[in-house]
């Protein structure tokens, strides 16, 4: 089981996302699941990203609310980076 972190913008992100009306309790059975090391199933779509996030991974918990993560070198810390649309976290 890896330990969960999250950075600053994760926090804020979250905010806005409670604010939003999202269902929270999706995102924390996704979190859930990838600090269980759990294989997220296929329609999520977790794969890795380049440039800016190089190092990341991402997963959609629904069509257009991604979560950006990571797990630490040592493998045994999973920051939750980011979430939200593509359009607040990739500006697509």
């Amino acid at each position: 089981m890896l330990e969960l972190r999250f950075t600053t913008k994760f926090k804020k992100d979250y905010r806005r996302i409670k604010r939003q009306g999202k269902d929270l309790s999706k995102l924390e059975r996704t979190l859930e699941a990838l600090v269980c090391q759990e294989v997220l199933p296929d329609a999520m779509r977790d794969h890795s990203l380049g440039g800016t996030y190089h190092g990341h991974r991402e997963c959609h918990i629904e069509p257009d609310w991604l979560l950006i993560y990571r797990v630490d070198e040592d493998g045994l810390v999973l920051v939750a980076t980011r979430t939200g649309s593509h359009s607040e976290l990739l500006g697509l």
